[in-house]
Parts: C-alpha cells; structure tokens; sequence
C-alpha cells in the first residue's frame, strides 16, 4: 500500500504545490510555503511490531465531559444535557418538516453563546440561507456560512477555521473526488460520514450532519453511518399539525428515546416547555372514545391522548386506520378483547388516533387503546379525570410498566384525580391520586364498562 504524496501549501496565497520550495510561484512570497498533513490519513501498512496500548481498568473516574448549551432547552435535553465537543451528530427527518430551521436556529443560539459555528449548505444557496435567517430574525448571530459540496474543500476549511459546532446540511449532498460514485451513492454516503466524524474526533469539532430518510422514515444509506456516529435525532411530525417532535434514537452522551417538542409558527421553531399541556388541549368536555395515556418519553413522562372511533363498516374486510402507533399492536390488542374479553370487533371500522401529532412507541399504552376502543365502541365516555397506562398479554393479563411513581406525578401535577393501571405496579408518592388497579383486561372491562 503507497502512502498518500506530502501536500505543500502557500501561507500567503493558499496555492498548493507537490514540493517544496522557497518561493511560492504564484504570488513570490518568500519562504511561505509548509507542509500540511492530509485530511485523512487512511489506513497505514502494518509493521511489525506497533507501539503498546494504555489500558485502565473500569473503576477509573473521569471527569464528565464539557457540554455547550444552546439556550433552547428542549434541543439541550435531547441531547443529553448539551452539545459535547467532538460529537458527531445525524439529524434525519422528512423533507420540508422544518430541519434546515432548526440547525439555523440552533447554530445562532451556540455562536449567541459564544461558540464558533460555520453552517455549510449542500443544498441551497447563500441568498436562500440569509432569507431564512432574516425570516427567524436571526441576522445578528455571528454564524459563518458558506455553501459547497466537495467535501475536502469543506474539511480544509473547518481546519483552517477549527469552529466548535460545523452544521453540513445534507451528508447527500457531499462527494469525495477520491469515490469514483454520484453523490448521494451509498458509496460517497459511507466514505463522507467517515471522513466528516473522523475530523471531529481528530480535531475536537462538534458536527451536525443533516440526513434523507426514505419513504419508510429511516435515514437513507448504509446503515453502518448511524453506527459510526456518537447521536442520532429524527425530527417527527405530521404536516398537519404545528408541532414538531426531535426525538433521540440513539445518544452516546445521553437518554436514548428523549423528546423535544417544538412548536412552528411564522417565526420558526418554539420550544413546548409543558408538552402534557400541550396534547391534552382542547379536552373540556368528556367524549367517548377518549383515553389519556401517561407515558414516558427518554426521561420525561408526558401525557397524550389516544382517540378511537369505532363504526359499523360497508365494506367485506372491516378497515383498520391507526395514525401514531404500531398498527400491529392494535391488531393485537383487538385479537385479545374478543379472545379473551368476549366483545367482538367484528364488521367494525377500526380508527385510532394519537392526539396532537405524537407517535407512541411502548407497550405500556395497550391499556389505554383498549380503554378507547371500548368506550368508542359502547359510546360510553371515560372519566375525564382519568389517566390509564399498562401492558395486555396475550392471555389478558395486565402487567405493570416501569417508572409508575413519574407517570402518577405528571398526572397528578396536570390535575388528573384517579388512574386505571395493572395490579401489582409500585407507585409510590403517587400525589393523592385514586388508584384504580386491575389484574386483567376482563375484570378492567367489567368495572369500567359493566361488561365482560
């Protein structure tokens, strides 16, 4: 294997040149020209014998590592308390949800702070980012901008600056002249993840990465780039609504499954401080079909509302809409009220909706979809005043879900008096709230609907 050829650069004017010389031929400075190492050094030939490692044991303290905050709270906590210097970060998420909004917004609040931030966009133009940032009224941030695509022009350029936060917006968008691929290539995709986190981990420089996703939502190209980076955030949200959730799918530095929400409005994006608030809006009156859900999100309970409607269907094949949640669970839970509960679902339409935009991912809100689903289906409302969570096994046994006690005090905090949950939960200071406890989905039924 060759080594890669030396690379000799004119300090004066940034002409480079394949040797040494004492004038630079092409603006006559004298002794101005170094030698500069390569931006990646690749793969070295083995000798035969290479140096020892230093190797501690696990009981070795070290100290947290430092973290910039941003100012917007809900972006510090999904990143696990701040942005820590060196980390690599992927941001994926729908086109037009807002990411280019975001990472500007953020890039101003670090540099706000202090931090050197330098905003590289693949996809746009100068003109295009400025009119952004006159719209967010973000002007007077002091965010370095420059828009390219070659991916060693950028490398030299946040060495030669070394920022403490580079935002490359998107990794789709960057070729390698050394990848013989288009960019976007899973190719050129590998080769630039590679290069851009091993300049941050080489030189201490926090980078953002923005990424595609596919029309399943997972981010596009080889899946080895989200193993290679340190976090990997997914913005979420329906173009119907206005809110907007950064949730965190993987966090080296931090909680995995944390959320942010966010809220767009004409002047970007705003920060929910209360999300509980925010999903249970508009609840004034009880309804059939209306169930809260108390769940945990990363480290934070939040309360949603899950929204059923049950009706008799035209069709041969009864339709099944779920907006929010696995649609597998929902066939599940369905399989079991009529297995084990006795209440058919059969010739009945089937729509289940997460209010607000949200997506639940854990099993302990079965309890609160059957709770939905039943009372759509008996037209008879659930107490308002209500909150239910809990896993349904396949026998219709309900077990208790984890961190019970944070799930009752956000209840408890947003005025909710009483909660419907599996016998045998450990709430603790559950903040006087009446608890309802069940040990299956049969006994749950018969009390709450005079069924089963």
């Amino acid at each position: 294997m060759s080594k890669s050829a030396p690379s000799f650069t004119c300090t004066a004017c940034g002409a480079n040149s394949r040797k040494w010389a004492g004038r630079c031929d092409a603006c006559g400075a004298w002794n101005s020209i170094i030698e500069e190492a390569p931006l990646s050094s690749g793969p070295k030939p083995l000798g035969p014998r290479g140096k020892q490692v230093a190797l501690t044991d696990l009981a070795t303290e070290e100290a947290p590592p430092p973290r910039a905050t941003s100012g917007i709270s809900e972006l510090d906590l999904v990143l696990g308390g701040g942005l820590v210097p060196a980390s690599a970060i992927l941001v994926g998420g729908d086109p037009g949800i807002g990411k280019s909004t975001l990472l500007l917004q953020a890039a101003a609040s670090f540099a706000k702070t202090g931090l050197k931030c330098i905003y590289i966009s693949g996809e746009e133009a100068a003109a295009q980012v400025r009119m952004r940032a006159q719209r967010l009224g973000l002007t007077d941030a002091p965010v370095m901008l420059g828009t390219e695509t070659s991916l060693r022009d950028i490398l030299t350029t946040l060495d030669a600056e070394r920022p403490g936060l580079a935002i490359i917006d998107s990794i789709q968008t960057m070729w390698l002249d050394s990848v013989a691929a288009a960019p976007g290539s899973v190719s050129q995709v590998r080769a630039a993840a590679h290069e851009l986190v091993n300049f941050a981990k080489r030189c201490g420089v926090a980078i953002i990465i923005v990424g595609h996703v596919t029309k399943e939502g997972q981010i596009a190209g080889p899946r080895v780039v989200e193993h290679m980076v340190d976090t990997v955030l997914y913005f979420e949200g329906e173009r119907g609504h206005q809110f907007r959730i950064l949730r965190a799918v993987k966090n080296r530095f931090g909680a995995s499954d944390e959320i942010g929400v966010f809220e767009m409005t004409g002047r970007g994006l705003s920060e929910v401080t209360n999300p509980s608030a925010l999903f249970l809006a508009n609840r004034d009156a009880p309804a059939p079909g209306s169930a809260v859900f108390a769940g945990i999100e990363g480290t934070r309970p939040v309360l949603t509302e899950i929204q059923a409607l049950v009706a008799p269907s035209p069709l041969g094949t009864p339709r099944r809409t779920v907006v929010g949640l696995d649609s597998g669970r929902l066939s599940t839970i369905l399989a079991v009220l009529e297995a084990r509960v006795g209440i058919p679902f059969t010739g009945l339409d089937v729509f289940l909706n997460v209010a607000g935009g949200m997506r639940v991912t854990e099993p302990a809100a079965d309890l609160a979809v059957a709770a939905a689903l039943l009372s759509a289906r008996e037209d008879v409302a659930i107490p308002r005043d209500m909150v239910l969570f809990g896993e349904i096994s396949l026998s219709g046994a309900l077990r208790p879900v984890s961190q019970t006690e944070n799930r009752l005090k956000e209840a408890a905090k947003l005025g909710f008096t009483q909660a419907a949950l599996p016998k045998g939960s450990k709430p603790g200071a559950q903040g006087g709230l009446k608890l309802r406890e069940m040990a299956d989905l049969t006994a749950f039924t018969g009390e709450m609907f005079g069924a089963g």
